[in-house]
């Protein structure tokens, strides 16, 4: 079979963006924005969203579903042969599930942690508003950064995502890898924590230093994260929990064991604490003045960018509707007088909707800050990507001057919190959608998408994930319990002690303080302050799975012919994306099996009657949890073993014993 055309040189730059010559020409006419393309992605973004939902929630970080999508866009469009353009649809659509669920879960279960449960409603509103005006703010700079920029801001994963759709008789070989690590990471989970036939989180207490603990939450979820984001990032991460359950707790229990009286915040001595009891109390605080400090070091170091963005913004939206004479398919937009004044609608809904809790001068805001950080992250992302989007910074600044603002006029107590809440709810969501947008309109430049139809695509993408994300967030915080130690939720709990630190001054602020001087030094050693902070913030067992993925990714990187690093690199995280989104779905799943067994046991202890769904489920549980327990002393070795073998099915997939030599896809 011979291999398809590919993208040129000219995808890279070379040539000005408005001389660029997409895969599908100007004035091609090929199906795009179809029925099944938006149901497919739908579903997608559903999957990946659930599962970005999970992953963030546990550790503080979610990962791009676009290449992901895109691969299994190619999959699917075997049995109904899709164009192109289809398959870009699909990708579209999807990836907005996975920015909105990190929009949300970074904000909105901070009103679940202040004690202000929200309503389905409550979260659908402030992702509809959110999404939509990352949307529609993006949809100005889309000729600036995507066309005029061509070049100079290369959205690695756009490009990434049109090398994938343009490189579709490749499908088969990808669409494996993706589906191997989908299987194989629901396999393992549903094993490891249906069947309980090992522990998921061994951990031992380190003998001669009281307090200090180590660990690993041994998922195939975490181990895809690791490979996904490096071994810098997955290093410096580890690093921030060595210093805190390796050198803060046990300091912490050693010079705390002789007091006779609790150590505010805690309301227990200190002796009588463990190590996760030291953390809950202490170090959690140090660690949100460490990632608060981390987060404005990002924002500030972006402020010349977005500056920079936002006098192109205006200048964008000045000239709209200045050109004239015919438009090329592949240059047509949504009309940005209407894109603006859905924007400005939306501001207006923001002060009149009840499910946003906020006056005037709160949509007022919502609006400027939306603006003027969408311009920001947009511009970032073509350069670093979205992973490395400075949201959670932004999302901080937003919420410190919110916060700022209400206090000086007056609106303090729960109503305070709440508005402040919902504001940076809005705006994170916009940042994280915006970022998305940005990255799937690069693809479809490159691959000759209509960009009106990819902007349909995004909306339609918005509005069907916002109709689940809800559900998501309730479910897991009913099961495990957002902010609690199985479910730690890092970015909404920072999120909260920010506005609850602002509005009512009740923070220990010596320890936030603590954190901030922590953060502040590894600063000045020249090492990113905020991944560091975000592990310092976490169980150290969540970070050492990261670490093991991070050392396969470094073994990847450590190959000297460029093209063959690239093809290993692909594989590893098309695989690893498999192992985020089989184990991330797995855990829901399996979440939902204990939740039911659990709710059977208790209406039947109470006498009362259970439903025949309630009823199939927790018998389906009680009939495969066979293992909880047998493993006893030898759990955590058990463990290991499994994921010593989980982690060879990693770099199987990069390595395949039959092509170890040749390097071929």
């Amino acid at each position: 079979m011979s291999e398809k055309k590919r993208l040129g040189r000219e995808a890279y730059g070379g040539v000005p963006g408005e001389s660029y010559s997409p895969y599908v020409a100007h004035d091609a006419t090929m199906r795009e924005l179809t029925l099944r393309a938006v149901i497919v992605g739908i579903l997608v973004g559903i999957v990946f969203g659930a599962a970005n939902a999970y992953i963030g929630l546990k550790v503080g970080i979610t990962v791009g579903a676009s290449i992901p999508a895109a691969v299994i866009a190619i999959a699917i469009s075997k049995f109904w042969r899709a164009t192109v353009l289809e398959n870009n649809m699909v990708q579209t659509v999807g990836s907005a599930g996975e920015s909105l669920a990190a929009g949300v879960i970074f904000t909105v279960p901070a009103l679940i942690v202040l004690g202000f449960m929200p309503q389905l409603s409550k979260i659908f509103i402030l992702s509809v508003v959110g999404g939509l005006l990352g949307v529609f703010l993006m949809i100005p700079l889309r000729k600036h950064l995507i066309v005029r920029e061509h070049g100079k801001l290369p959205y690695p994963e756009g490009t990434a995502g049109a090398e994938v759709l343009v490189a579709g008789d490749r499908g088969g070989t990808m669409v494996k890898r993706v589906m191997a690590g989908v299987g194989i990471g629901a396999l393992y989970k549903f094993v490891m924590e249906g069947m309980e036939l090992w522990s998921y989180k061994p951990e031992w207490d380190i003998r001669g230093i009281q307090g200090a603990r180590i660990g690993g939450e041994i998922t195939p979820a975490l181990l895809g994260v690791g490979y996904v984001i490096g071994p810098r990032i997955a290093g410096i991460m580890l690093a921030g929990g060595a210093i805190s359950w390796l050198v803060l707790i046990p300091i912490i229990k050693m010079m705390g064991s002789g007091l006779s009286e609790p150590l505010y915040p805690a309301t227990v001595l200190i002796k009588d604490m463990g190590p996760a009891a030291i953390w809950n109390n202490y170090i959690r605080y140090i660690g949100a003045g460490a990632v608060a400090f981390g987060g404005l070091v990002t924002l500030i170091r972006a402020i010349p960018t977005m500056v920079r963005s936002f006098g192109s913004g205006m200048k964008e939206v000045a000239r709209a509707g200045a050109s004239s004479g015919a438009v090329k398919r592949t240059a047509l937009d949504l009309p940005v007088k209407y894109v603006m004044a859905g924007a400005l609608g939306l501001g207006v809904l923001a002060w009149l909707l009840p499910q946003i809790p906020v006056n005037v001068v709160g949509a007022i805001l919502i609006v400027v800050f939306s603006f003027f950080f969408v311009t920001g992250s947009s511009s970032i992302v073509g350069l670093v990507g979205s992973t490395s989007n400075p949201a959670s910074g932004m999302t901080i600044g937003t919420l410190l001057a919110t916060s700022l603002i209400f206090l000086g006029l007056g609106w303090t107590g729960a109503a305070g919190m709440v508005a402040a809440i919902s504001v940076g709810a809005v705006v994170c969501i916009a940042i994280c959608i915006a970022s998305d947008t940005s990255q799937d309109l690069k693809t479809g430049f490159l691959v000759g998408a209509t960009p009106r139809r990819q902007q349909y695509g995004e909306i339609i993408g918005v509005l069907s994930s916002a109709l689940v994300i809800g559900w998501v967030v309730f479910f897991l915080h009913r099961v495990y319990g957002i902010g609690s130690e199985e479910l730690p939720a890092p970015q909404a709990v920072l999120m909260s002690m920010v506005v609850k630190g602002v509005l009512t001054m009740s923070l220990p602020w010596t320890l936030v303080f603590i954190g901030v001087f922590i953060a502040a030094c590894v600063e000045l050693l020249g090492i990113p302050s905020l991944p560091f902070s975000v592990g310092l913030y976490l169980p150290i067992r969540l970070s050492t799975p990261i670490m093991v993925g991070g050392i396969v990714r470094q073994l990847t990187e450590r190959i000297k012919e460029s093209d063959l690093r690239h093809r290993l690199r692909e594989r590893g995280v098309l695989y690893g994306s498999g192992l985020i989104a089989g184990g991330g779905v797995m855990g829901i799943i399996v979440a939902a099996l204990y939740n039911s067994s659990m709710q059977s046991a208790k209406l039947t202890a109470a006498g009362e009657p259970v439903g025949a769904a309630t009823r199939v489920t927790a018998a389906f549980y009680d009939f495969v949890n066979i293992g909880h327990g047998w493993a006893g002393s030898w759990a955590g070795v058990v463990a290991l073993v499994a994921f010593g073998v989980l982690t060879m099915t990693l770099v199987w997939s990069i390595w395949p014993p039959s092509r170890r030599d040749k390097g071929g896809a």
